[in-house]
Parts: C-alpha cells; sequence; structure tokens
C-alpha cells in the first residue's frame, strides 16, 4: 500500500449534538494506558458483538499488558495487539494471537480517524488479539476489516498523534518500542470516564461495491487505471505495496477446502522489458522450485487476448506454511502493454482449483484499462483473422508442456510466415480454425487432466509435426507453391494416419 497515494488524509469531523452522545455500550470502555499518554476506546457491540466481547475478555486478562505498537504508519495507522512483542523475536512481531480466531463481522462503519478495527490475516475470519487505530481517514479499507470501537477524549487523540510520530525502522516497527509499549488494558465502566468528547454516530458505507445479478461485484481503480469484475461476495483487498512484485489487488473467497481461493493482479512497468524478457526472470525465479520437485508446470502458452500480448502459466505444487504443507494449484495471465504489466495469478487447493476457475476467467476476460479509448466492434472477418494470427495450438502446446517448445514455435512460424502470407492459406486457416477450435480445448483440457493420454497424444501427434517442416520449402511464397506444398503435406499425412493403418488392418484381417 503506498502510504501517499491510496491512503486519504482527511481530519474526522466531529458534530456536536448536545448532550447526546452517540454510545452503543452505557457500561464498558477500555483504556489503554502507555508511556505517550492514554487512549480511551469506546465499543460498538451492536455492529460487531463477537469482537467487542473478545477485546474486553483479553484486556480483562492482561493479555495486552507489555505489549507494543509494533507496526506504525504516519498517515495511515498504528497496529497493536501482538503477544510476540512482549519480548521475542523481532521477526515474529506481527504473528502472534491468542491461539484462536474471530470469524469477520465486517460492518458500513467507515475507516475514519480515530476507528479502532480488528488486523487479520488474508483469511477474512483469521482475526485474534491485533488491532490498529486509524491515524488518517483510510476508506479503502471499508467492509474488508472488522470496526469495533472508536477514541473518545482528546488526550487519545493526541496520544495517536504521538505514537503515529516516533522514529521507525524495517517493517514500520519503532526504534523505541519502550515509547509505545502498552504498560496496561483496562476495562471500566463509562460513568467512571468524565472527559468524553460528545460524537456523533460514525460515518457509514452509503453507497457499497456495485454488485449484479451476474455474480460479480465490479471494481474500479482510477489511481491505477485499472477496472475488472470480482466475484461476488469475495474479499478485495488493496495489501502494502513493498515491491514491484507484490499485488495490487487482492480478492479472497470464502474457504472450501484447506485454503481460500485467492485472485490478485500485480501491476508493474515495463522499464524497456519484453514479453519474452519477464516470461524468462519469473522462469529463473521458479528454477529453485522446479528443480526441487516442490513445483510442476502444467502448461505455458502465449495468445493474444483483446489485441494484447498475453502469456498463460497453468501449475501446481507443494507448499509451506504454518509448519502444514499445501498441495496448490495456480494459474498465472501476464497481459502486456506498451507501457505495463498486468499480472493476474489464481490459486486454491487442487481439488477446489477447477470450481472456482470460471469465476477467475471472467475477471480476466471483463479486465479494462480506464483511460483507453474505447474501440469499434470489428467485423467478424477480422476477428477471425486475429484469431488465426494469435491463436493458441491448444492441443499441441498441452502434449509438450509449453509455449516455448521448439515444436510449438515451429508450428507458429509456418503458420504466420508461410501459410498466412497467401491468400489461399489465409481462406483455408479461417474454415480450419473454425473446426479446431470446437474441440481442442476439450482434448487440452484431458491432457493436463490424464498425462498418459497426453503421452499418446504427443506419440500421435510428431509425426505429424515432422511433415509439417516440408512448408518450410516455400521460399517465394507464391499462392501456387504454398497450395502445391500444402496438399503434399496432406497427402503424406492422409497416407500415414489413414492409408497405412488400414492397410495393416486389412493383412491382419486376412491372416485370420
Amino acid at each position: 500500500m503506498k502510504k501517499i497515494l491510496i491512503i486519504i488524509s482527511l481530519s474526522l469531523l466531529f458534530i456536536n449534538f448536545g448532550n447526546q452522545s452517540f454510545a452503543q455500550s452505557d457500561d464498558k470502555l477500555v483504556i489503554l494506558h502507555t508511556n505517550l499518554g492514554n487512549i480511551v476506546i469506546e465499543l460498538f457491540p451492536n455492529d460487531a458483538p463477537n469482537h467487542v466481547q473478545n477485546f474486553i475478555k483479553l484486556a480483562e486478562d492482561g493479555f495486552y499488558d507489555g505489549t507494543i505498537f509494533h507496526r506504525i504508519i504516519p498517515g495511515f495507522m498504528i497496529q497493536g495487539g501482538d503477544p510476540n512483542t512482549k519480548g521475542g523475536d523481532q521477526s515474529t512481531w506481527g504473528t502472534g494471537g491468542p491461539g484462536y480466531s474471530v470469524n469477520a463481522e465486517f460492518n458500513t462503519i467507515e475507516h475514519n480517524r480515530g476507528i479502532v478495527s480488528m488486523a487479520r490475516a488474508q483469511d477474512p475470519n483469521s482475526a485474534g488479539s491485533q488491532f490498529f487505530i486509524v491515524h488518517k481517514d483510510s476508506n479503502f479499507l471499508d467492509q474488508q476489516y472488522t470496526v469495533f470501537g472508536r477514541i473518545v477524549t482528546e488526550e487519545s487523540f493526541a496520544t495517536l498523534d504521538k505514537i503515529a510520530s516516533v522514529k521507525t525502522g524495517e517493517k514500520d516497527i519503532p526504534v523505541n518500542t519502550e515509547q509505545v509499549k502498552i504498560t496496561k488494558a483496562e476495562v471500566v465502566n463509562r460513568s467512571t470516564v468524565t472527559n468524553l468528547l460528545e460524537l456523533s454516530e460514525p460515518e457509514r458505507v452509503t453507497t457499497p461495491i456495485t454488485t449484479s445479478e451476474s455474480g460479480f461485484q465490479r471494481y474500479e481503480d482510477k489511481a491505477l487505471d485499472i477496472e475488472f469484475d470480482a466475484p461476488e461476495g469475495w474479499l478485495l483487498q488493496q495489501p502494502e505495496k513493498t515491491n514491484e512484485n507484490s499485488p495490487d489487488v487482492v480478492v479472497v473467497g470464502p474457504r472450501i477446502g484447506p485454503i481460500n481461493p485467492v485472485i490478485s493482479l500485480t501491476i508493474s512497468n515495463v522499464d524497456g522489458k519484453t514479453l519474452d524478457d519477464l516470461i524468462q526472470e519469473k522462469a529463473k525465479l521458479l528454477d529453485d522450485a522446479l528443480k526441487a520437485g516442490n513445483l510442476e508446470i502444467i502448461s505455458q502458452e502465449k495468445s493474444i487476448i483483446n489485441e494484447k500480448e498475453v502469456f498463460t502459466t497453468n501449475a501446481k505444487g507443494i507448499f509451506q506454511s504454518g509448519g502444514e504443507s499445501y498441495n496448490v494449484q495456480f494459474k498465472e495471465i501476464i497481459i502486456s502493454t506498451p507501457k505495463k504489466f498486468y499480472i493476474f495469478s489464481y490459486s486454491n487447493g487442487i481439488d477446489e482449483f477447477n470450481d472456482q476457475l470460471s469465476k477467475f476467467d471472467d475477471s480476466v476476460n471483463s479486465f479494462k484499462i480506464i483511460s483507453e479509448p474505447i474501440k469499434e466492434i470489428k467485423s467478424a472477418s477480422a476477428s477471425v483473422e486475429t484469431e488465426e494470427k494469435g491463436g493458441g495450438c491448444l492441443i499441441a502446446t498441452a502434449a509438450y508442456g509449453s509455449e516455448l517448445t521448439p515444436q510449438i514455435q515451429q508450428l507458429r512460424e509456418i503458420r504466420d510466415n508461410t501459410i498466412l502470407s497467401t491468400q489461399s492459406g489465409t481462406t483455408f486457416m479461417t474454415g480450419f480454425n473454425q473446426f479446431y477450435y470446437s474441440f481442442s480445448p476439450i482434448v487440452a483440457d484431458l491432457e493436463r487432466e490424464n498425462p498418459v493420454f497426453k503421452e499418446a497424444v504427443k506419440l500421435a501427434i510428431t509425426p505429424m509435426l515432422s511433415t509439417l517442416s516440408i512448408m518450410t520449402l516455400a521460399e517465394d511464397g507464391s499462392d501456387a507453391q504454398v497450395l502445391g506444398l500444402g496438399i503434399s503435406v496432406i497427402a503424406l499425412n492422409l497416407g500415414m494416419y489413414i492409408v497405412i493403418p488400414t492397410i495393416t488392418i486389412i493383412k491382419i484381417k486376412n491372416k485370420f
């Protein structure tokens, strides 16, 4: 999350309604005593009853005593509540909790200055003890984290500002941890606190993310210049952008298997790189996992989507998290443009992968760069031509495992440089593609699912690929020469795949 670009710094508006201040609970407040001052927290049990109950219990049990605000980002928030900060290794700070989790209670309260909300991991239902207090309005968090309270005294806001201004080091950890220590968390009755501000009801979200009957919610981000459809009911997040390879948008679905399904979008600048350069970079990053046998590339393929060059990778592997191993399958689609790479990724447990795959594909197909002008819809003939020049050799790619193998590259070169260079070849490919793409996706899927079938297909098509090399003899590229060589190739394949097997079968039959 870029601190300046995506954090909205607005002041909280205090509206005085005489003596009628908003309060959901007339009983309990929590006071966090720190070395820089006290923070008094009013709770919202009507909006987040389980989180309020959990927070009060932990405070009463002394759970927060001695913990520190371990993550401080001025202009955004201060985060605390991790028991690991009582003296554990700093590398573990931010990972600790009470040993259980609390299911999400997302509500409509906006993440304005002074709001207290629950921190969590990628899983929406992973909150435990860690919480954060919003330093400046951060409404991009709305309805994605559970708001359960707010600070309610002038001293609380002054203390918030003091903590937010301390010097921090790596991972936003304060340099002087004693300054930001919670010496004691105290639960008190509201009537015992005399300096409460008279605050109105917290502001609430009135325009939720647009949803449709299609089962998708339209996500738009003008700062990123993108929009796309995300599965309805999935949690949209904008995590902190720590480097160019970290995602800009993450969409987390409900967990059915061992892990949550996740769709992410990562945007990076081209910086003089081509798509092939990026592919090679990624191949090097995955090399160790491939050699160790922890990752298997199922298929890789180049294609064209909406006139943009695309590279698709399907893979599966074993991943470690929290001391446990998970069998995960993922699909990554790199969309190349002159200025940026847009990388969509989808991951899920192997057994559940196909259940949500169509939602990922729909999200990618709906992707739009906002600043791009809307182009006129091309005629059917123009669309076919684009598919001819950019369509994938699906069956062969699935058989050989990658778009980059010599066999697939040879197919593309013959098609694009020889066949499509003539009028007769273009006419032939138009009819052939309509026939080929009617069944090839099904065959390719069967190859990926059945290794034996994959090897059988590879064995069957290898002789045909060899005969296609004859087409490279069309040096002058004339219609007559291409047509003549094409007929020769067809005759050879008819002989190999029909005539010879038929003669063999007849001879065997005559013997018996």
